[in-house]
């Protein structure tokens, strides 16, 4: 555009010497004289320092920005959130960021200005409370990242609240308040926690809380948590615990019955402990206690009726009404039958009448029983089963000690092993009796209180060791078959099923190592009793002194002499069926009559008392009359060695005897 000048206006002329201009008023100045004025006329400022500037122009890229400088200097527009109300002559802070780059420009900044302005901010609020308000931008790993003033701050899900999250998505675009707990001023970042600032004003709320309420209160809140135990319920920031036992005075088997997550319900505060700051809750407790003169509706001894609600192995819960429970023990179905569980006579939800036990209000427990409402047959088993009368059963059960004789249904008795023989020996009752078997027995005694009842089978018969000397004395020779065979000894049996025991030092006139060696079982051996004791019931037989009684009882030889000029001898049949020849010998007749019993005499004798019996007589009483010296011949040493010098000789014969 071209610019016209009105040539009719008079020229206007200045005196510039009246102004006292003069060539003189010039002084020459050096060019590094006038830079340095220069840089002395532009203001003094430290580069990263936020600046004030002037808006000079807009443009679509950028905007200028007047700071007092060589240059003007230049931000992006992209800087500015809302460039359309940002105008020329506007003033703003920025940050100077280099006063000059290689291009000759400014360097500035106004979105590093408002960082740093908002970190310098947030410093000051560290230094205080730290509670800062942002707004959640977006979600990463491990939790958000919220905008604070400008600055991103790390926001942990463990602290985004007080409970696990499980979708954190909801809080994006939320302004929530935060408190800053940690700070890194190298990389100016922030890590924030919001569940720091939710402990802070629930610890402020149960202080007034705890404050406020006393035992006895009825508060509202609401149900937080339901576990198998209990519920707990949120009152206003303290947590309180509701268990299983308080929330009804009946029967209840979970919270779930009666509540419902979050919902609002009344309770009473039934204890406080101020310095675990915990509070305990309980719903039956607004109601009456039905436990209350529970002794005046249900008196002992009367018959009640209620609903079985529960069933465990040691008993059944009866409902009675609404929170009275009174139970069954196990022990208390049946008079006679042994209940292995409850379930055998009651199940849950069956209407059973009962009689009332025992009551404890304090502990609220109402013991009853079942078996009580029917008659008991133990109270009349004596006149039904009078000690000594024979009953009859059948064998229901067999044990190591004994037999369990069903007499009738739910009575049994029991047939002690002792009390099944009165000679054998039983070791197990299965020898005796079997199982399902029918048997007699005698009732021996009876406890109706213990619900006992002894039999017994040897009693059928009469004992035969209580007339045993009618059978047997000292001294008798017994035969019979060997019927069991043990370290010290075999059994005998003899009559009426009664056992004698030959001891194994009785079994042979010599040194026996084992007992089958000289008898076996069912073997049939002779012997001689040698003592009977009926107190312990044993009989002791000896096979060696049968054989010496035997060897004695063998008439004398007549001193003959065989066709080879030895001594002739005689043959013995022993028990044993074995032929064993003895060599008899000429001896004086003192030595016989020494060697002899009292009651045996030497051939001479005898052929004496066939002439004179009256002399034989008076010979056996003078024989009787002095045993002394008896006695001192048998023990005369020389006696002793011819003894034994016979006892060798009839071993040798034996063996020869064998031999053949």
């Amino acid at each position: 555009m071209k610019t016209e000048f009105d040539t009719t206006v008079p020229e206007l002329l200045i005196d510039i010497e009246s102004l006292g201009i003069t060539d003189s008023a010039y002084e020459e100045i050096s060019q590094n004289e006038m830079e340095q004025r220069y840089d002395e006329s532009i203001p003094e400022v430290q580069e990263g320092t936020i600046i004030t500037g002037k808006v000079v122009r807009i443009t679509n890229s950028v905007v200028m920005i007047d700071v007092g400088m060589k240059a003007e200097g230049v931000i992006q527009t992209d800087e500015f959130e809302n460039i359309d109300e940002v105008n020329p002559g506007d003033e703003i802070e920025i940050l100077l960021i280099e006063k000059e780059d290689k291009h000759g420009n400014v360097y500035l900044s106004k979105t590093e200005a408002d960082r740093l302005r908002a970190w310098n901010q947030t410093l000051e609020i560290c230094e205080g409370d730290a509670r800062v308000t942002g707004t959640v931008k977006r979600k990463v790993k491990g939790g958000l990242m919220v905008d604070i003033g400008g600055i991103e701050a790390f926001l942990p899900a463990s602290q985004i609240a007080l409970q696990n999250i499980k979708n954190i998505d909801d809080y994006i675009n939320e302004d929530i308040e935060v408190k800053v707990i940690k700070v890194n001023h190298e990389r100016r970042n922030l890590v924030v926690s919001r569940r720091e600032l939710l402990d802070e004003e629930r610890t402020d709320q149960k202080r007034k809380f705890l404050e406020q309420v006393r035992v006895g209160d009825v508060v509202k809140g609401m149900v937080k948590n339901i576990t198998d135990f209990g519920a707990f319920i949120d009152l206003d920031g303290i947590d309180g615990l509701l268990h299983l036992t308080d929330m009804k005075w009946g029967r209840i088997n979970h919270p779930t019955e009666i509540l419902e997550l979050n919902g609002e319900i009344d309770a009473m505060i039934i204890g406080i402990d101020y310095d675990k700051e915990r509070v305990s809750l309980g719903i039956k407790q607004m109601f009456d206690n039905p436990w209350i003169n529970v002794e005046e509706r249900y008196p002992i001894n009367s018959l009640v009726k209620g609903k079985i609600v529960n069933i465990l192995p040691y008993g059944a819960f009866v409902e009675l009404e609404e929170g009275i429970e009174g139970l069954i023990h196990i022990s208390e179905f049946s008079w006679t039958k042994k209940v292995n569980h409850p379930s055998e006579f009651v199940s849950t939800g069956d209407v059973v009448e009962t009689m009332v036990l025992s009551i404890s209000p304090f502990d609220q427990k109402i013991s009853l029983g079942l078996r009580q409402t029917q008659d008991n047959p133990w109270e009349s088993i004596e006149e039904r089963y009078p000690i000594g009368a024979k009953v009859k059963g059948t064998v229901r059960n067999v044990t190591n000690y004994g037999a369990f004789v069903q007499l009738e249904d739910g009575i049994d008795g029991l047939i002690h092993v002792s009390d099944m023989s009165w000679t054998r020996k039983i070791n197990h009752p299965s020898e005796i009796l079997k199982k399902g078997a029918k048997v007699d027995a005698v009732v021996i005694s009876i406890s109706p209180d213990e619900h006992k009842i002894a039999l017994g089978i040897k009693q059928l018969s009469e004992d035969p060791w209580e007339k045993i000397f009618n059978h047997y004395s000292e001294g008798d020779t017994v035969t019979g078959k060997i019927t069991n065979i043990t370290t010290f000894g075999a059994f005998i049996q003899l009559r009426d099923e009664i056992e004698g025991l030959i001891h194994i030092s009785e079994l042979a006139d010599k040194q026996v190592g084992n007992v089958k060696d000289i008898v076996q079982v069912g073997q049939e051996v002779t012997g001689q009793i040698i003592r009977i004791d009926p107190t312990e019931r044993r009989i002791a037989i000896s096979i060696k002194e049968h054989e010496r009684q035997q060897v004695q009882l063998e008439p004398a030889d007549s001193g003959e002499t065989g066709t080879d000029g030895k001594p002739q001898q005689e043959a013995k049949r022993f028990e044993s069926s074995i032929n064993i020849d003895i060599p008899s010998f000429d001896k004086p007749a003192e030595e016989k009559a020494a060697e002899a019993p009292a009651e045996e005499k030497a051939p001479a004798e005898a052929s004496a008392e066939e002439k004179a019996p009256a002399e034989a007589s008076a010979e056996e009483e003078a024989a009787d009359e002095t045993p002394a010296e008896e006695e001192a011949a048998e023990e005369t040493p020389a006696e002793e060695n011819e003894e034994k010098k016979e006892t060798s000789e009839s071993d040798d014969t034996k063996e020869n005897a064998e031999k053949e």
